[in-house]
């Protein structure tokens, strides 16, 4: 089981630090607005009640959508509402909506950082260090890879921590 997540980590570090391809960017002009929509994939969970993993007993899938208003080239924010599905026992039911707003910093060479905090349906809140990167750059959008690692508290549970990885396309 280790294995496979240190196989799947390796695979999509490898994929974040690929080189992204496409047409030169335009002048932009700011404050400037962007949205994104993507699937968000939690990998694997640690907490002191033990680890669990995704697509293992059950699977989850997270549907991130959202606005970018960046401030400058460098720095923004974001306010990002995610529903949470999840199929247990073929059984799937919306489980959790997440609000989750937080600070963006272009690190440059299609790398950002997002700094969010999240305020989840299901009690729990935390914080989520975000870092992306645009894989394909096209003219109206650029899609993008990217690996959340939430840590939440609260609701009468253990404080957990999870790796998930993450696709969209913002524009």
């Amino acid at each position: 089981m280790l294995i496979r997540f240190y196989s799947i980590f390796l695979f999509f570090s490898l994929l974040l630090s690929y080189k992204a391809s496409g047409q030169e960017a335009q002048p932009v002009t700011y404050p400037r607005l962007a949205g994104f929509a993507g699937l968000a994939h939690p990998v694997i969970t640690f907490s002191k009640e033990g680890t669990s993993v995704n697509f293992k007993d059950f699977y989850t899938v997270a549907i991130p959508s959202g606005i970018h208003i960046w401030k400058s080239p460098k720095i923004g924010f974001s306010l990002e509402v995610t529903p949470m599905i999840r199929v247990e026992n073929n059984i799937s039911k919306m489980n959790n909506v997440m609000i989750h707003p937080g600070v963006l910093v272009a690190l440059g060479n299609g790398f950002n950082f997002a700094g969010r905090v999240a305020f989840e349906t299901s009690g729990r809140y935390g914080v989520t260090p975000i870092l992306s990167k645009v894989l394909i750059r096209n003219k109206g959008s650029n899609f993008y890879g990217a690996l959340p690692l939430a840590l939440r508290f609260g609701n009468d549970q253990p404080s957990s921590l999870t790796l998930a990885v993450m696709f969209g396309v913002a524009f």
